[in-house]
């Protein structure tokens, strides 16, 4: 098992060398942005879907729709910039609202974006087996199949460390953008050169019948699906080389500029050539296809983007093990969440998140448009916190600029609650589960912070006298006369105890008989309790006599131990072969208040 993980995983790495996994801007800019990058490959056709219920005459009103979605893409960059510098140590929306608003926004906010970076995962590499099938239409039947190996094979990636999963996705994620922008080049020479008709397409401002304010905020919220992502950055500062600040702020910028020249780009060339949506071939695909026809290069643009969609996976498992320590270390999720593994990333919520986004898969069959309203809803609740908490910030502090800032932030939260109100009108039968699912983790995050809360003075030392205890009595089960009786006979009297009883429960009154003479000849200084079952039930007379035992102990002040003996195979799936009397009984008595629990292992050789 160690050789295994080892090869798989990599050797483990020393504390020491943490520093040597931060990032640097441009591996950065290729994990930490592949999500938001990659949306420029769905965001576009989201819009054409939504104005083709009136027809494809109304393709047209995508490009304000665009000017709008870049807007809004604008305001979060800058808004986001802000969250950086005011919030340097990361935790993004999470940190922001709960300073600012509450506990309980922080909570909301940072229970939204924990489901919604396991949605990015399954959204991702959905979209990413979608590309495939477009370019190899025999494959379509197998979308599930595909996705559940590249969510794997990205975990595995990603739990041997940060550095080293950027090194090898950073290459896909830059040829992406380099093929994206060599498309839209030559799309835009094809249309300056007259080599598209312009009759593909209906001209900006036709009245289009059917049209409304509805159907077009409907579409605009389809298309801010794009954004999703943008806050990642935010949450994952402490990952940047020195100064972390600084490296972030240029990383969102960098991002943010990629984005809008992509998306406007591929917008414009699907309403230029009046490119349909339809169920076998992606927007992307098409424009591909009418730019550059179906040789080496449509080939090669489909496979940087079935890639770019696989790797935009990554923003997630960079983003919510981060996210998952900031509120652990609050104590609203398990502290296993701040252990670092061999590789010194966050292993519990990287394989956490590889396994919520594979059910998620499953569950949805690999439908993208299933999944991207409820992803997008999850995206912008937890924006439009973000932008009221640094509303609040700047109307407390007051620093050097705040009215600008606020502005900035105004105009964030006024558009991102819009959207967010916009899926749920448009699509509530898609996004319902996030009125559930959200209380139902803020219930679960405070249950959480209730119990860790209670540890702390339970464990305290006080000034309480304890009552002083007078002896030890050690009760052991006995399953026969075996070596590994003796083993635990032979335990037991080095302790010392004030009474050492062995307990031998039969679902046989003859048994009962003649075990009672063997022991009587085996160990004759030790007491034995045979106890009859006639419901042939181990755990429930052996249980009853302890608590028997417990009770008189109690009234005497005197320590009850039970020791289990338990063998131990040499093999693994040996012990299928066995009754697990020992682990029963094991079970029942850690609940036991006044019984301390002891077990003597035997090994087997053979």
């Amino acid at each position: 098992m160690g050789l295994w993980k080892r090869y798989v995983i990599g050797r483990p790495l020393k504390s020491t060398e943490l520093m040597d996994q931060r990032l640097s801007k441009t591996k950065a800019l290729a994990i930490l942005s592949s999500d938001a990058l990659s949306s420029v490959a769905y965001g576009p056709e989201q819009i054409l879907i939504v104005l083709m219920a009136v027809g494809a005459a109304a393709f047209w009103y995508s490009i304000p729709i665009a000017v709008g979605v870049i807007v809004l893409l604008v305001a979060l960059i800058f808004s986001y910039r802000q969250v950086i510098h005011a919030y340097p140590h990361g935790g993004g929306a999470y940190v922001v609202s709960k300073e600012n608003i509450g506990k309980n926004a922080g909570l909301v906010a940072g229970g939204a974006l924990l489901v919604d970076y396991i949605l990015t995962v399954a959204v991702s590499v959905s979209a990413g087996a979608d590309a495939i099938t477009s370019a190899f239409p025999a494959l379509h039947n197998y979308n599930v199949e595909m996705a559940v190996v590249f969510v794997m094979i990205l975990t595995i990636l990603n739990l041997r460390g940060v550095t080293e999963s950027a090194t090898i996705l950073a290459y896909p994620v830059y040829l992406f953008v380099l093929s994206l922008f060599i498309l839209i080049g030559v799309g835009i020479y094809r249309i300056l050169n007259g080599e598209v008709p312009t009759t593909n397409h209906t001209a900006i401002g036709t009245p289009v019948a059917g049209v409304t304010l509805f159907l077009l905020l409907k579409a605009f919220a389809s298309g801010s699906s794009a954004l999703t992502g943008v806050e990642a950055i935010s949450n994952a500062i402490p990952n940047f080389k020195k100064p972390e600040p600084v490296n972030a702020t240029k990383t969102l910028l960098a991002m943010g500029g990629l984005l809008a020249l992509l998306f406007s780009g591929i917008v414009f060339l699907a309403y230029y050539y009046g490119v349909t949506p339809n169920g076998h071939q992606t927007v992307v695909s098409q424009i591909a296809q009418e730019s550059v026809g179906r040789g080496i290069f449509y080939f090669i643009i489909q496979g940087m983007t079935a890639l770019i969609l696989i790797l935009a996976a990554n923003t997630g498992f960079s983003a919510f093990p981060l996210l998952a320590v900031n509120l652990s270390k609050d104590g609203y999720i398990p502290r296993m969440f701040q252990v670092r593994g061999d590789r010194l990333g966050y292993s519990n919520g990287i394989v956490l998140l590889g396994i919520g986004a594979i059910v998620l898969i499953i569950l949805f069959g690999g439908k993208t448009e299933s999944l991207i309203p409820l992803y997008a809803t999850g995206v912008f609740i937890p924006f439009t916190l973000a932008q009221a908490g640094m509303m609040r910030k700047w109307l407390r502090e007051r620093p050097k600029g705040w009215q600008g800032k606020l502005t900035i932030n105004t105009v964030g939260a006024i558009i991102s609650f819009t959207v967010a109100a916009i899926f749920f009108v448009t699509k509530f039968g898609y996004v319902w589960p996030i009125l559930i699912f959200v209380p139902a983790m803020v219930i679960i995050f405070h249950r959480i912070k209730s119990h860790y809360d209670s540890i702390g003075p339970q464990l305290k030392l006080t000034d309480e006298v304890l009552p002083e205890m007078n002896g030890n009595v050690m009760i052991i089960p006995v399953s026969g006369i075996t070596k590994m009786v003796r083993n635990s006979l032979n335990y037991a009297k080095t302790l010392n105890p004030d009474m050492i009883v062995a307990v031998y429960v039969s679902f046989d009154k003859e048994d009962l008989k003649a075990f009672e003479a063997k022991w009587k000849k085996w160990q004759p200084d030790i007491r034995l309790v045979t106890l009859y079952s006639p419901y042939r039930s181990l755990v429930n007379p052996l249980t009853k006599f302890i608590d028997k035992v417990e009770k008189k102990a109690r009234e005497k002040n005197y320590y009850v131990s039970v020791i289990v003996p338990q063998f131990i195979v040499k093999k693994g799936w040996h012990n299928m072969l066995h009754n697990q009397s020992s682990l029963l009984i094991r079970t029942y008595l850690l609940y036991k208040r006044n019984v301390i629990l002891i077990t003597v292992p035997f090994r087997l050789k053979k």
